[in-house]
Order: structure tokens, then C-alpha cells, then sequence
């Protein structure tokens, strides 16, 4: 039998290349989907565009580069092109405690940042000291989960009511995670439900895309804590999913282990009935 050593050299490699065929899937899949519709709306924003000139005469196409150009840089700076000047501000207290929060568990949807040197000096050093500190706050969340439950471990060794424990979890929350809280943002934001399940699992899992961010719709009337409350549930959020991602990471290492193990088992019984079959060879005496 191979030590574990050796089935560590051994299973690594196989990780390596699943973990880049799976990198290459994606690619593959995303430019299939996203490739065509992205050169649609590139040609009819390009028309739209020339509607617009043909309408307007009294403007070239350059002066109309330079008003979109306007237009990108106003929303890379934060402010929504849509509206006028009475728009909500997006750094009052409820605004910059949901950015705040978006920093610390680095979700960074990229529709808000900081404009300023010293506002951008401070989120470095804010992002410092606050990402360790919400790691070391969502470990003891997650512990505090755990509590009433059974670890994996536990599970794995003691099945029957560890593992009722265990749906119990998943399905909780499930539950009040990611099917209830696309309902709210369907009903508060005007989104589909599709839209409000994608922009859950996007932030909870702190990939945070920022196409879909809660609040920022300036036609939209929201309750002063509606953010800041969103952020309170994005904490709770992230501790459920990272110990659903250590569940599917610990179970995904044990099978690919436990497949190797069962590989190596074969090749030595193989290798053990090999030898026992094969006749016994006869033995040379050196006379003394």
C-alpha cells in the first residue's frame, strides 16, 4: 500500500486538473451564453446612438462620446446617471454602514467606492484591520451555529440523528437565506424572483458582481434602515453559506481521497494475487 504520503503526492495533481478542466468548463459555457447577447446589445446600443444623432442634428458624434464618457465616469464615481439632483445621497449613515459592511466581508459589488485620497487611504487601512476582524467574527458565528448541531465528522461516524440534524441546518437556511429574501427584493426592488435569488446567492457568497445592488434604484422610496438591515442579514447570510462551502469542501476531499484509497487498495490486492499465482521459482544452493 502507498502511504499517505504518497497518496497525497498522488491525489494532488488529479485536484490540479479538475480544478483547471472546471475553470475551462466555465469558460467554455459563459462565452456560449453571454458572447452573442453581449454583441446584440453592443449593435443596438451602437443604433441607438445613431437614432439619436439623426434626431438631434445639432450634435455630432463627438459631442455625443463625450456626453456618454460623462455618463460612465458619473457611474464609476457612484452617482446614477437616472433622475436629477434630489437622488438620495449614496454616503449617508444607511448607505456608507451597507458599504461598510461591503468592505469588511469583501463582497465589493464595484458600483461604490471611495473618490477621495483620504476616503481611499482609509478603506485601505479600514479593509486592513476589518477583514481579519470579520473573519474572526463570522468563525465564532459559525461555532455558534454549530453548537446545536454536529460537526461533519460526527456525521460521517455516527450516522441517524446527526444526520436529521444536518437537513434540519441545510434546510433552515435555505429557508431564510436564499428562498424568502428574494421574495422581499422581488417586492421592495421590482426584480423577478430569478433576478432576487441570483443577486442572494451573488452576495452571500461574496462574489458580489454589483450588476444587482439593493437601494440604488432612485425611483424607489426606501425605508431609512432598509440597507443597514440588509447588511445585518448579509453577515448571518455569509456564516450559513461559508459552513455549507466547508461541508461541500470537506466532502468533496474525503471522495476523491476515499476514491484514491479504494485505487490504491486494488492495484496492491492485484499485485498480492499476482504474486500468488505465479509458481514458485526454484531456489539456488551454494554449496559451502
Amino acid at each position: 500500500l502507498l502511504t499517505m504520503h504518497g497518496r497525497q503526492i498522488r491525489w494532488t495533481p488529479l485536484l490540479v486538473l479538475g480544478y483547471l478542466f472546471y475553470l475551462l468548463l466555465g469558460a467554455t459555457v459563459f462565452q456560449l451564453l453571454e458572447k452573442q447577447a453581449e454583441t446584440h446589445f453592443r449593435d443596438q446600443f451602437q443604433l441607438e446612438k445613431l437614432k439619436f444623432l439623426q434626431n438631434y442634428t445639432c450634435l455630432d458624434r463627438q459631442a455625443l462620446e463625450q456626453f456618454v464618457q460623462v455618463l460612465m465616469e458619473a457611474w464609476e464615481k457612484g452617482v446614477n446617471p437616472e433622475g436629477n439632483s434630489t437622488n438620495p445621497s449614496n454616503w449617508d449613515f444607511g448607505n456608507s454602514f451597507f458599504f461598510a459592511g461591503t468592505v469588511v466581508t469583501t463582497i465589493g459589488y464595484g458600483n461604490l467606492s471611495p473618490s477621495t485620497v483620504a476616503g481611499q487611504i482609509f478603506c485601505v487601512f479600514y479593509a486592513l484591520f476589518g477583514v481579519p476582524l470579520n473573519l474572526a467574527f463570522l468563525n465564532q458565528l459559525g461555532k455558534g451555529l454549530n453548537a446545536h448541531l454536529l460537526t461533519l465528522e460526527r456525521w460521517v461516524q455516527k450516522p441517524g440523528r446527526a444526520q436529521v440534524q444536518l437537513a434540519v441546518f441545510l434546510t433552515t437556511g435555505t429557508l431564510l437565506f436564499l428562498v424568502f429574501p428574494p421574495l422581499v427584493f422581488s417586492y421592495v426592488e421590482g426584480w423577478s424572483y430569478g433576478e432576487g435569488f441570483y443577486f442572494t446567492f451573488i452576495t452571500l457568497s461574496t462574489i458580489g458582481f454589483g450588476d444587482y445592488v439593493v437601494g440604488t434604484n432612485p425611483n424607489k422610496h426606501y425605508i431609512p434602515m432598509y440597507r443597514s438591515l440588509t447588511a445585518i442579514w448579509i453577515v448571518f447570510g455569509l456564516a450559513w453559506l461559508a459552513l455549507v462551502f466547508n461541508v461541500g469542501a470537506d466532502l468533496m476531499e474525503r471522495f476523491l481521497q476515499l476514491k484514491w484509497h479504494k485505487s490504491d487498495l486494488s492495484l496492491a490486492e492485484g499485485a498480492t494475487t499476482k504474486l500468488e499465482d505465479e509458481p514458485e521459482q526454484p531456489r539456488i544452493h551454494i554449496p559451502s
